[in-house]
């Protein structure tokens, strides 16, 4: 068994142009975005703060100050909420990120793809396995979130881990998906990884999610792909080429993921984590009791 270097540091591309939610997204990065009172983002770092993370680099562009911004103190609203004795508001706003957490801003400056956004990383990285963590893709565990989850099997076996879920057939064009063999060990190791195949030609149902525990090898890699259509590095090239060296294993986390990319996945979200929050629970169903009573009463009467 290959010994693991502790994962300390987590990336989060974030330089997206964020266009499926256009008009809202001209000014508002998607990652700020809320699913009930929190952004995107935030409920991404937290589950890279409860897996042990102690480096958050955000690599981002040159118009996205909003998230920077939310991370960062605001001492005018921190003061006006102490003085107005708020104290509940105030904790929620200054213990986002713990004062031992380290957080990075890079520049990606121009959308060249995921894979160059990991690769303005490189240098904050540097030696060292890292996460990564796609805010878009949002994930519910019922116990540790998905990340913790990874990191463990990264703890057993050294090896770099990638998320997965089984995804329909006819899906396989919107996902990166894996071709796998079933170790020794118990887990599934990654053979072959293809982005976006058509359904006839996709080595598995396994779509790749927005997670990965990665061996900073993954950079030599990224820089040795060929740049495709508009001269994008893709990260699933850069994984695939590093399967010649090195293993990586696909891993089917514990959790719900909603594809938050989405308008339907947004929405699938905000209905869930409502009626998941105590304060708003009850309105919600009763809200959303009305609307199918509306609604069967007039399939019932023949209205489109």
């Amino acid at each position: 068994m290959s010994q693991r270097k502790p994962v300390r540091k987590a990336v989060f591309p974030v330089a997206g142009l964020g266009t499926r939610f256009l008009p809202a997204t001209k000014s508002i990065p998607k990652e700020m975005l809320p699913i009930v009172d929190k952004p995107l983002i935030q409920y991404a770092v937290e589950e890279a703060l409860e897996a042990g993370i102690d480096t958050l680099i955000f690599v981002t562009s040159r118009k996205k100050h909003a998230i920077s911004d939310h991370f960062d103190t605001a001492f005018e609203l921190e003061t006006r909420l102490a003085e107005a004795g708020k104290v509940d508001l105030l904790a929620r706003i200054t213990q986002i990120v713990p004062k031992n957490v380290s957080r990075v801003h890079v520049t990606q400056r121009e959308a060249l793809g995921l894979g160059h956004a990991i690769l303005c990383a490189e240098s904050i990285v540097d030696d060292e396995p890292f996460a990564i963590l796609l805010a878009d893709d949002m994930i519910r565990s019922p116990g540790r979130g998905a990340l913790a989850q990874m990191l463990d099997v990264h703890d057993q076996t050294g090896a770099s881990v990638i998320g997965v879920e089984e995804i329909p057939e006819k899906m396989t064009r919107s996902y990166g998906i894996v071709g796998v063999n079933h170790a020794e060990d118990g887990f599934q190791e990654i053979h072959t990884i293809v982005e976006k195949p058509a359904p006839q030609d996709a080595p598995s149902r396994l779509g790749v999610v927005g997670r990965y525990v990665l061996s900073p090898h993954v950079f030599s890699c990224l820089r040795d792909v060929q740049a495709g259509a508009g001269g994008e590095i893709q990260l699933t090239d850069g994984i695939a080429a590093m399967l010649k060296s090195h293993r990586v294993l696909a891993y089917p986390f514990a959790g719900v993921r909603y594809d938050c990319g989405s308008r339907q996945g947004f929405i699938k979200a905000t209905i869930d984590y409502a009626l998941d929050h105590h304060e708003l629970r009850d309105d919600i169903l009763e809200h959303m009791s009305g609307i199918l009573l509306q609604y069967s009463v007039e399939k019932e009467s023949g209205k489109p």
